[in-house]
């Protein structure tokens, strides 16, 4: 089972420039440093931007066309798929470019567990045509975060929550932080004050990428304090406590608390109807080593 980046191995499904920005150095009066004005012919006639020659000029503009066209959409897609919220923020754009765009996040929403990296491309072409809807780079962000562009799943993520304040990706963009290797990042997102206010299932998210950070920085008992925090005796059976469980299972390994751990993927595996976790696999992995001792 591969690892998830908010936690150990088996818990479950857990920036880019604008072509157009590039900007010539000058200095007072639009004068460039090389003497010549902006834009100005340099000596033998020839303007300063010279060297870009048509191929590579039409070589950019292929490559801005690919991504603005996206991939191919799926047969059938509509765009009527859309959660209706989704739908209703579209509405302020003409209405074939709406239907275009709408095609593309539906086609992402349809790929994006099984072929995260042709969702991206759907939702980078949703952007192409429509960067200024919060909706839009949401969707750009958690596509980038499954196809595990962490960088991209970030920026995007943060200029959603400029346009709109929302709270709700703070999860992913704490992952985000611990999967760039800045965990001190992740674990600030994780007391933001917000987070107190999240239903349980975001909450535990939060949660499980704070524990994965406090690991990350050694902090093992710092990391099994974060999750005793957390409702693991809840007598829910939602995925959410059946990851909840399992992290504080392996965290108790990786103490070398074995005999706590393995009552812990048993508790885990109880609940486990969906075998979201490898909890049995483990526990019996763990009763042989103890056996053996």
């Amino acid at each position: 089972m591969a690892e998830d980046r908010r936690g150990p191995r088996g818990q479950g499904k857990p920036a880019g420039s604008d072509r157009r920005g590039a900007r010539t150095d000058t200095g007072r009066g639009g004068q460039s440093r090389s003497g010549t004005g902006r834009g100005a012919p340099a000596a033998g006639g020839q303007r300063r931007d010279a060297w870009k020659r048509p191929a590579e000029k039409q070589v950019e503009r292929t490559v801005d066309q690919a991504v603005y066209d996206g991939p191919e959409l799926p047969p059938g897609i509509t765009g009527a798929e859309l959660d209706r919220a989704v739908g209703a923020q579209l509405k302020g754009l003409p209405e074939k470019l709406a239907a275009r765009v709408a095609r593309h996040l539906a086609a992402a929403g349809m790929l994006v567990d099984e072929d995260p990296e042709t969702a991206y491309r759907h939702t980078l072409a949703a952007k192409a045509r429509a960067p200024r809807l919060a909706v839009i780079r949401e969707a750009v962000g958690e596509a980038a975060y499954a196809a595990g562009h962490y960088a991209e799943a970030l920026a995007e993520l943060r200029a959603a929550k400029r346009m709109n304040g929302a709270t709700a990706y703070l999860p992913i963009m704490a992952d985000c932080h611990r999967a760039l290797g800045n965990p001190e990042q992740a674990i600030k997102l994780a007391k933001s004050p917000s987070v107190a206010n999240f239903a349980s299932p975001a909450k535990a998210e939060m949660t499980l990428v704070e524990a994965g950070a406090r690991r990350d920085q050694g902090q093992l008992d710092a990391a099994l304090r974060t999750l005793e925090l957390a409702p693991l005796a809840s007598k829910s059976r939602e995925s959410w406590v059946v990851r909840l469980r399992y992290a504080y299972a392996d965290t108790l390994v990786a103490a070398g608390r074995e005999k706590d751990a393995l009552a812990w993927f048993h508790r885990t595996h109880a609940i486990d109807a969906d075998e979201i976790t490898d909890a049995a696999a483990r526990a019996d992995d763990l009763e042989r080593r103890i056996d053996d001792l």
